[in-house]
Formats: C-alpha cells, structure tokens, sequence
C-alpha cells in the first residue's frame, strides 16, 4: 500500500489545478463570445441564450472547475497561513459549503423550471 505521505502526496492535487486552469482556458473565452455575440437585452434573450443544451452544459462544468480550482488554491493558502487545526478546518468547511452551494444552485437554474 502506498504511504499518505512522501515527496509526491500533492501530485494529484497539482494535477486538479492545472487540469481545471486548461478547461477555464478554453471554456471561459469561448462562452464570452457567445454571450458577447448575442447580446440579450430582455428576458427571453437571455432565455434563448442559454436555451441550447451545450451552453447549459459547458457553463456547469466551467463552473465546477472553477470551484475546483478554487479550492485547490484556497486549501493550500489555510495550510500555510492557518495554524490553528479547528480554526483551519472550520474555513475548509465553510470553503466547501459555499463552493458547493454556489455549483448547485447554478445547476438549479440552468435546469429549473423556465
């Protein structure tokens, strides 16, 4: 069995950073021009514009990747500047819970009833 720890425990989590940066790197400009080049100004063009189901779903998972990659960032600076364990694992809870939270209701929305 592999050891908890060793030179190469953060390996997994470097690589879930620069994972979630490439798919931020290609989604997020790609949806700017998509919202730039339909530029809704009332509330059933805001409808259409994120009608098609592959706007609905790049948006989610640019979403999850960016709470990912926020927690990857966020968890690494509680581990160097939090010294106090239940002091830093209570702002590892609240982390997640609004992450989340934030990632669940934007499901919500996209799939919701219009």
């Amino acid at each position: 069995m592999k050891p908890a720890t060793g030179a190469h425990a953060g390996t997994g989590i470097w690589l879930v950073q620069r994972a979630t940066a490439v798919v931020l790197a290609v989604a997020l400009p790609g949806l700017m021009a998509h919202f730039l080049l339909a530029l809704p100004v009332d509330f059933s063009g805001w409808q259409g514009l994120f009608a098609p189901l592959w706007v609905r779903v790049l948006l989610l998972l640019t979403a999850l990747a960016l709470a990912l990659h926020a927690w990857v960032g966020v968890r690494d600076i509680f581990m160097d500047y939090i010294h106090f364990t239940s002091l830093r694992l209570a702002l590892y809870l609240a982390v997640i819970v609004i992450l989340t939270g934030s990632v669940v209701w934007l499901a919500a929305v996209l799939w919701g009833p219009a």
